[in-house]
């Protein structure tokens, strides 16, 4: 087993989760839940068998394990990691993914929403279950393409930088100089990690943006289009008909009832 399909559009009901040591008394172990999935993030190597296939455990990676499969640990000693049990939604969009990947980086977060889960989960069923609904999500978008599994280190510092900055003025060098690689490189890692260029994606986000505060609030069209970055109005009423082949206007006036 190489790959799994999740559901997400509910949130899991976390059965347990925790942080475990193992490898102290034994070097293996053998078992599987009947009825649980087991996400694991892992601060070890070792060796893990599911259902026949191998993977190899480094620090840093991620495992999702279906209900009812058989799961053969072997460890090179003291061995940590975080862990959730947990029932999946059974609705949804199927999401696919490798059964293990490297986290890159994502891995701090995960962490800290896998810790946020551990503490909350002794009172507080429902926070558990969102925090790791939310790292389950972050797991289904991390990207396989770069080397060694995961999103490539620059393009996610890219997006990250991007979007909380997405009102001021930004250029490609801007963005590559924030994430500490050439413009050149960071544009080719990000066509192949998301198939945009980086200004299409920085066009593409601010409009997403500007195309719900046009049709969920009252916010003045010049105040909408300043707050996503383009306060030159005729340039934010040609990126509306780009992007929504219509006015700020047309598009407002499409919700309302």
């Amino acid at each position: 087993m190489h790959e799994i399909t999740l559901r997400l559009d509910d949130p899991p009901e976390v059965v347990n989760a925790g942080f475990a040591i193992h490898g102290l008394s034994t070097l293996e172990d053998h078992f599987r839940l009947p009825d649980l999935w087991q996400f694991h993030l892992y601060q070890y190597e070792a060796e893990l068998e599911v259902d026949g296939s191998r993977h190899h455990i480094k620090p840093g990676r991620v495992s999702l394990i279906p209900a009812d499969t058989d799961v053969h640990y072997r460890y090179r000693g003291r061995s940590e990691h975080f862990y959730v049990h947990f029932r999946p939604s059974a609705r949804g969009t199927p999401h696919t993914l490798p059964l293990i990947q490297n986290s890159g980086s994502a891995g701090p977060a995960l962490a800290e929403m896998l810790r946020q889960a551990v503490t909350a989960g002794a009172d507080s069923p429902a926070n558990a279950s969102a925090e790791v609904w939310a790292a389950l999500w972050r797991t289904v978008r991390l990207r396989p393409s770069a080397p060694g599994g995961g999103e490539h280190p620059a393009v996610a510092a890219a997006i990250a930088y991007i979007e909380q900055r997405l009102p001021r003025p930004m250029t490609v060098p801007d963005v590559a100089g924030a994430v500490g690689i050439s413009h050149n490189h960071l544009t080719r890692l990000f066509k192949e990690a998301t198939g945009s260029t980086l200004v299409a994606y920085m066009r593409h986000r601010r409009m997403v943006r500007a195309g719900h505060l046009l049709r969920e609030s009252t916010l003045s069209i010049p105040a909408v289009a300043a707050s996503v970055g383009i306060p030159d109005l005729q340039a934010f009423n040609k990126a509306c008909h780009r992007e929504f082949g219509a006015s700020p206007r047309a598009v407002r006036a499409s919700a309302e009832p």
